[in-house]
């Protein structure tokens, strides 16, 4: 029988109440220190009707900063606060995996500790502008990071994935997708190092195995997802081979019994996709989230023919607290207001009603 987008999934030793996923949408509302303020509870436990929520990017460390007002899981502080949101996701029976992210040179000196300048694995400027405390900025060309700097890094994840158990969390998923950090490791048009994290495809891989090392030494694998974005452009990003190259990552990924891999499906601005993500799904054994412009019918389609096993959805979710229901019900769904996703109070933020009939009401 076709599996159904609203059908319980087991997640490893977790069981999901369906097949959606809230993907992870950075919305800027943490407190000065990088704390959860009450709101964040508020927005998270409005949405555990997801089968499984994953949270907003959330740097690994000070240094790991890219965006104004983003939650951190670095500080006992920070871990303490994001109790709050497992505890209301978990009350409300829904399961939430938080992602640890490393911004590299998707960052600006005003966002770093003592100014410092941002590192990637080559000196190598994006185009585009940092978004800053102090508006607009351009980016600036970062640092490559030196060799004997790669185990802090990577010691920098794991610590990070401590706070997340510490917070209750019932996983992680570690971001190497869109542009930051490990991305720029994997993809051969940001790194241009000669050593034994550059050149081959291999050698690209060789940060993020590290680090998946690490993190599965405080999670186990069936609890840490993987996020990539093959063919993203996003953040001035680009591959000379994306299906070869991330057919390889993700083939080396299959054996480590990972709880997901949650693919961006072409490009997230321009929606495009020119790769055989078939392809690279039938590299990877284990449950594979898709995401990137999936409506209802879409998602459908693909979870029946059998060709994803979970969808993520990101502005359906962000507009739609109840959005599991409205789409299981064929009910009309919220519209976004896109100038109140970034920063902001609770408006456009825990305001969008639920569905009760012709009337709604926030929840």
């Amino acid at each position: 029988m076709a599996a159904d987008l609203f059908e319980p999934f087991h997640l490893g030793d977790l069981r999901l109440a369906n097949r959606m996923v809230m993907a992870p949408m950075t919305r800027n509302r943490a407190d000065e220190n990088g704390a959860v303020p009450p709101m964040m509870v508020t927005y998270y436990r409005q949405r555990a009707c997801a089968g499984l929520i994953v949270t907003e990017s959330v740097p690994v460390s000070p240094e790991g900063v890219g965006y104004p007002a983003t939650p951190g899981i670095h500080t006992e502080a920070q871990a303490a606060s994001w109790r709050g949101v497992t505890d209301a996701v978990h009350a409300a029976g829904g399961h939430v995996f938080i992602q640890l992210q490393h911004c590299g040179r998707i960052s600006h000196p005003s966002l770093l500790p003592n100014n410092a300048t941002p590192v990637a694995p080559s000196a190598l400027r994006p185009v585009g502008q940092a978004v800053t405390y102090a508006g607009m900025q351009d980016f600036v060309t970062p640092r490559a990071i030196e060799t004997g700097e790669i185990p802090g890094i990577v010691a920098q994840f794991k610590h990070a994935a401590k706070m997340a158990k510490r917070a209750g969390f019932d996983g992680v998923e570690v971001h190497g997708a869109n542009g930051y950090l490990l991305d720029q490791f994997l993809r051969d048009g940001s790194n241009h190092r000669t050593d034994a994290y550059g050149g081959s495809v291999r050698n690209r891989m060789h940060l993020l195995n590290k680090i998946l090392d690490a993190v599965c030494a405080v999670w186990p694998a069936r609890r840490v997802g993987m996020r990539l974005s093959p063919e993203n452009g996003f953040n001035s990003m680009a591959d000379s081979d994306p299906q070869m190259h991330f057919g390889y990552f993700i083939e080396q990924l299959s054996p480590r019994g990972l709880a997901y891999v949650h693919v961006l499906e072409g490009d997230m601005m321009t929606k495009t996709c020119t790769l055989d993500y078939r392809a690279l799904r039938s590299e990877f054994t284990g449950p594979y989230v898709a995401n990137n412009g999936y409506d209802l019918a879409r998602a459908q389609a693909a979870i029946r023919s059998g060709a994803v096993d979970l969808v993520a959805f990101g502005i359906p979710f962000l507009a739609n607290p109840d959005l599991v229901r409205r789409y299981r019900e064929s009910l009309p769904l919220n519209e976004a207001d896109p100038s109140t996703f970034y920063g902001g109070t609770e408006a456009g933020y825990t305001d969008y009603p639920f569905y009760h009939g012709k009337e709604t009401s926030a929840a």
